[in-house]
């Protein structure tokens, strides 16, 4: 039985993508100085593997493949006092061009994987970036025997 006063809460969801090309993850700058994952928010008629691929190329022009997901949190942001409950995705790049930047970020990037722990950007972000090259590796070494 649900208490008269229970007002459930609800956050804005944040579908993102971690892609990695020539062994470089493409992260953008946000208005508040920090490194992120392209991506966004998920419209009714999608589902959020369209959302990752049409965010992706909406702020990079890169068309990508949606992979698997790797992780899930409820970020806070503090300049904004408010909850995002975050999904991301591995996602492989489809062609070679550069990637160009939208009116959304305020830079664009492409860093080997040493250089991320050294980034300002969210823990999430770092453990999911982690993990999708964790798992292209897997993937190498059995195609590779």
């Amino acid at each position: 039985m649900s208490q008269p006063d229970y007002v459930p809460r609800t956050f804005p969801v944040s579908i993102k993508g971690v892609v990695v090309r020539d062994g470089k993850v493409l992260l953008l700058k946000n208005e508040r100085n920090e490194w992120e994952l392209p991506g966004g928010r998920i419209e009714l008629d999608e589902t959020p593997e369209e959302c990752v691929a049409r965010e992706i190329t909406e702020e990079t022009q890169w068309k990508v493949t949606t992979g698997p997901i790797l992780d899930t949190w409820m970020y806070y942001i503090d300049v904004a006092e408010k909850h995002v409950f975050i999904v991301t995705y591995g996602c492989y790049a489809n062609g070679d061009t550069e990637p160009v930047l939208s009116h959304e970020h305020k830079e664009i990037g492409l860093f080997p994987e040493h250089e991320v722990p050294t980034l300002n950007m969210p823990k999430g972000y770092k453990r999911s970036i982690a993990t999708w090259y964790d798992r292209l590796r897997e993937d190498t070494a059995e195609l590779v025997g």
